[in-house]
């Protein structure tokens, strides 16, 4: 009897270090972040930000993690390690997305009101530069060689391919309407941008933009027009890809080599943003409309938990 308690206490202790992330949650209504251990899939904390906070990412330490406030003008960050915001970055009039450049010194910030996408020097505390792009630019993608960033417009229906070094414009593509994410794959070789208004995914040779695929989604029993395609996650293997489909409260599941929708995982109400685990084994769904983060095994398919959060959950991140 002893020995099976100790082998059952040994299990839990192994899934607690497999599943030891923390995720990030920003309430774009409570000018909050919740805090949720990945090992007990408890909500254990909230971390006052400033007015609206959206877009949300971590450092290239994993020590900080940034927060763009759309009604202060500003980036928030976070000591990890205290849970309390230390300062604050430039950021432009209304950030709503960011990425951080993998040089880990840049973070490229889409200013909606303005169209502009900013260029952050996070260690100078100062924008550096600014790249006029279409009107209400949000989706922001790096390609992880550095070379270049993208960013679509929402108004204007296009993705804009920036050169990361010379921080020029190099190229304009047209896309479906209103294209809320950019994504690009893990090799640097493709660019995967989401439509909100065609509930589609277009996929685009990263070199010469040529396009690849358009992927469709389905729901039955789902008006077509709430399925909304808006948040993107790419496999780091290129194997696969997830979708958020906003108001059809789903995440599709894509095989990235064939671009066939695999698998819908009923979530809470309007999936906005999704991130991954580190390990790529859970993926987290930030639900605006039911205020909670739906958790999705994908090793077994399922959703296995439902966490309330603040008002209108909007953005998430996942830290090791």
């Amino acid at each position: 009897m002893q020995i099976l308690i100790l082998v059952l206490l040994g299990l839990g202790l192994s899934l607690q270090a497999a599943f030891a992330e923390t995720v990030y949650v920003s309430n774009e209504q409570d000018n909050t972040v919740s805090v949720i251990d990945g090992a007990t899939l408890r909500h254990v904390g909230t971390i006052p930000v400033g007015r609206r906070p959206r877009g949300i990412g971590l450092s290239a330490d994993k020590q900080k993690l940034y927060v763009a406030l759309g009604d202060d003008n500003r980036i928030d960050v976070v000591d990890l390690k205290t849970g309390k915001v230390e300062g604050s970055l430039p950021s432009g009039e209304d950030p709503e997305l960011f990425v951080l450049h993998p040089d880990g010194r840049r973070l490229f910030v889409a200013n909606e009101n303005d169209n502009l996408v900013s260029v952050l020097d996070i260690p100078e505390r100062r924008i550096v530069n600014e790249v006029e792009v279409g009107v209400e630019p949000e989706g922001l993608g790096a390609s992880p060689d550095g070379r270049f960033v993208v960013n679509t417009s929402e108004t204007t229906s296009m993705l804009h391919v920036i050169d990361a070094q010379t921080l020029e414009l190099v190229d304009n593509v047209l896309v479906g309407t209103r294209p809320r994410v950019a994504q690009v794959s893990a090799d640097s070789r493709q660019i995967w941008v989401s439509s909100e208004l065609r509930g589609t995914v277009e996929v685009f040779d990263a070199e010469t933009r040529e396009p690849l695929a358009k992927i469709g989604f389905d729901v039955p029993g789902v008006p077509r027009e709430l399925i909304q395609a808006v948040g993107i996650q790419l496999g780091s293997d290129g194997s696969r890809a997830y979708v958020a489909l906003g108001p059809a409260n789903r995440v599709a599941e894509v095989d990235a080599k064939t671009f066939k929708v695999l698998h819908t995982y009923l979530v809470g109400q309007r999936v906005w943003h999704i991130a991954l685990s580190p390990d790529e084994r859970r993926l987290y769904t930030a639900n605006g409309n039911s205020s909670d983060v739906s958790v999705i095994d994908l090793e077994n398919s399922e959703v296995v938990k439902t966490i309330g959060v603040g008002r209108s959950p909007w953005g998430l991140v996942v830290a090791p």
